[in-house]
């Protein structure tokens, strides 16, 4: 089943009990909830929100803060990194998200080998505290980055997952396309990424997609699904009968998630 929603609150949620009706108003069938700034929500709230997402078959994720760097040269921020990892997980936990996305680290000068060494400890290290709190039900989602600078291909996910139990890929198409200097031209281009996936991980595959604006050192800004670069119809093609989630990360999230459900519409799929 191939599941579409926003990345955060449709404009005038007032409060996450709200957004959740609002998405299941407007056809969609997942939320991801933004922690971008900060990792904080009651667990009361979390509760309800989950509540009513599972009443109305809304599936959850959570985006966890920005600032998350396992590959910084300062302690402190590498100490940052797993708590914020931690609180995010925290509160997907109460509120029934599977999955929190996070950026993991940036390169900062060292060889991309150094770099999944420290996300792969201190990912490792956020597997275990969680485990030891009873907390088996949320995944650590890596997602793949659109900036040159940053960690995050698709390789260096698996490497961490050849580690450490809890993680899973998240798959950014537009961040792909930006980094390869637009190397989603075709179906069979993103068939290329499906494949290179689908060799280390089978289950549920969380997406996020938009169009971008990039340049030589990748990723600038996010864009409207018209501008086609890259082009959603080429992935509503390959996704077909795939267990997929997708959310839109376009300037207006849920316009975008309605245009994503006309498009599935068209190939015959989705919600």
């Amino acid at each position: 089943m191939i599941r579409v929603g926003p990345a955060g609150y449709p404009a005038g949620s007032k409060g996450g009990v709200d957004a959740v009706e609002r998405v299941a108003a407007l056809g969609f069938s997942a939320l991801e909830v933004q922690f971008v700034r900060q990792a904080k929500m009651a667990e009361e709230k979390a509760r309800a929100l989950g509540e009513r997402a599972k009443e109305l078959d809304i599936m959850l994720s959570a985006h966890a803060p920005y600032y998350i760097n396992f590959n910084s040269p300062n302690d402190e921020t590498v100490r940052k990194s797993s708590e914020w990892i931690l609180k995010t997980a925290r509160i997907a936990h109460n509120m029934g998200a599977w999955v929190i996305v996070c950026h993991v680290a940036a390169y900062a000068g060292k060889v991309p080998s150094v770099a999944t060494k420290k996300v792969t400890e201190g990912v490792g290290h956020c597997v275990e505290v969680l485990e030891g709190e009873g907390i088996k039900d949320v995944m650590i989602g890596l997602e793949t980055m659109g900036k040159k600078g940053s960690w995050g291909t698709l390789h260096e996910i698996s490497k961490v997952m050849d580690s450490v139990d809890g993680v899973v890929p998240v798959l950014d198409l537009a961040h792909l396309h930006a980094r390869s200097g637009g190397g989603l031209r075709t179906v069979g281009d993103f068939e290329k990424v499906l494949g290179e996936l689908e060799a280390f991980y089978s289950e549920r595959v969380h997406c996020h997609f938009s169009s971008i604006e990039y340049t030589a050192a990748g990723e600038r800004r996010h864009l409207d699904l018209g501008r086609k670069d890259p082009d959603f119809s080429m992935f509503a093609e390959v996704i077909k009968g795939k267990q997929v989630t997708v959310i839109s990360e376009t300037p207006v999230p849920e316009e975008g998630a309605s245009e994503m459900l006309k498009i599935l519409a068209r190939t015959g799929k989705g919600r």
